[in-house]
């Protein structure tokens, strides 16, 4: 039973990293391929695929007991991101409308909102693994 939650949390520390690797490479794409040059959203481009890159490799490397850590972490950071993409297609983000045809969007939401769940999942299931103080009675 140990191995079959131990495969289990792997398998879904494995997806989170990988989606939010992925979530990581697609705005550095677009920060290179233009985004750069858009006034704020330039930066927070950027500043996603940083941040995306140091939170895949917390996933990667934090040991099991402290996993739900860098997987809430993770899974608000994509929220966040997946939010301010929800906000560019509708009403615009500091002054800049994304469309649902632009480039990458379609899959950024897809990718976005599985590691919303994944890292969510990840966190909750690593969250009761952490050590817990004995109760006396």
């Amino acid at each position: 039973m140990a191995t079959e939650r131990a495969r289990s949390v792997l398998a879904l520390r494995l997806a989170g990293a990988g989606l939010t690797a992925a979530m990581a490479a697609i705005h550095l794409r677009l920060w290179d391929t233009g985004y750069r040059d858009l006034a704020t959203i330039g930066v927070l481009f950027l500043l996603n695929a940083i941040g995306g890159a140091l939170l895949t490799l917390a996933l990667l490397a934090a040991p099991t007991r402290y996993l739900a850590v860098p997987a809430a972490l993770g899974a608000l950071f994509t929220a966040g991101t997946l939010a301010g993409l929800v906000v560019s297609l509708t009403t615009g983000l500091f002054g800049f409308e994304e469309s649902l045809d632009a480039e990458l969007v379609l899959p950024t939401i897809v990718v976005e909102s599985a590691g919303v769940v994944v890292l969510t999942v990840l966190a909750l299931a690593t969250a009761r693994g952490f050590p817990r103080r004995a109760t006396g009675g």
